[in-house]
């Protein structure tokens, strides 16, 4: 790692509507491995949620992102560490690394989930933050990326294709690459993809969603006592070893430039403050 790479940790919460995904990327911050080469920035973002009825927290979102925007272009880092926060951290870093590396760029989205909605389908932003990169997502979210992504330039992996929703249809109307968990064991699509595309430079998007509950304990479907057939979305089965693996193969077929982790909900720390908050001494 050189020194001009960035850390940023990103706790927006708002792009879920979810304020334990600041305690989530704080917890980040501490985990990733140290660098004593790359320069960490802690992005400030708000307590509160301003927006409109159709995007949830839209005044609040944009104004984060372009701080996150303005801090990547007085930088000028050649590569970009996220910790989020909920998966609209990605947005401003990725738009930034693609005006960068504008020939040869490329995303892999590591998610359970497609993230590729838009207004008339969810009021999220981190539904919808794939969408945004593309210009197909919520207009005012669209008009600030400033290098947008062509869909052959992303690949969804480990994604639970079985479980699309109608508000995941752009997945197959704009014919983008995927490979499921169980595809990701017995082929190198990705590898094709990389070289199909020419792919020189990559930015990759971890959604902690992508693992099994059973394997990662700090994700959003693994909170205590859920009964996890009535989660409302798809829930990831990659172990972390099999990530951690796949992401060693990936960055030895080409530079990754951009790594985010992204909604991280670590359940026992979350409980253990919001139990301490209550007692007396602690106000």
């Amino acid at each position: 790692m050189n020194k001009n790479t960035l850390r940023l940790v990103l706790p927006q919460w708002q792009g879920g509507m979810n304020q334990n995904y600041i305690l989530g990327a704080q917890l980040l911050a501490a985990i990733v491995p140290p660098s004593m080469q790359a320069e960490t920035i802690t992005v400030p973002t708000s307590v509160a949620a301003v927006g409109n009825q159709q995007v949830d927290a839209q005044e609040t979102l944009l104004t984060q992102m372009k701080l996150t925007t303005d801090i990547l272009a007085t930088k000028q880092p050649a590569k970009v560490i996220t910790l989020g926060g909920d998966c609209s951290v990605s947005e401003a870093p990725f738009d930034y690394l693609h005006g960068q590396y504008p020939t040869d760029f490329g995303v892999i989205w590591l998610d359970a989930h497609p993230d590729i909605s838009d207004p008339q389908t969810s009021s999220h932003v981190h539904e919808m933050v794939v969408a945004n990169l593309l210009q197909q997502g919520a207009p005012a979210f669209n008009e600030q990326v400033q290098h947008p992504l062509q869909p052959e330039q992303i690949f969804f992996a480990g994604l639970q294709y079985q479980d699309l929703r109608p508000m995941d249809a752009a997945v197959d109307t704009l014919k983008i690459a995927y490979a499921t968990p169980q595809q990701l064991e017995s082929s190198d699509l990705i590898g094709d993809w990389l070289k199909q595309q020419q792919i020189k430079h990559l930015a990759i998007h971890w959604d902690l969603d992508v693992l099994s509950p059973d394997s990662y304990r700090s994700i959003l479907p693994a909170q205590p006592g859920l009964d996890q057939s009535q989660f409302c979305a798809a829930i990831g089965s990659m172990t972390l070893t099999s990530v951690i693996q796949l992401l060693t193969a990936i960055s030895a077929q080409t530079e990754v430039v951009g790594l985010t982790i992204a909604e991280h909900m670590p359940w026992d720390a979350i409980n253990l403050r919001n139990g301490l908050a209550r007692l007396p001494i602690f106000e």
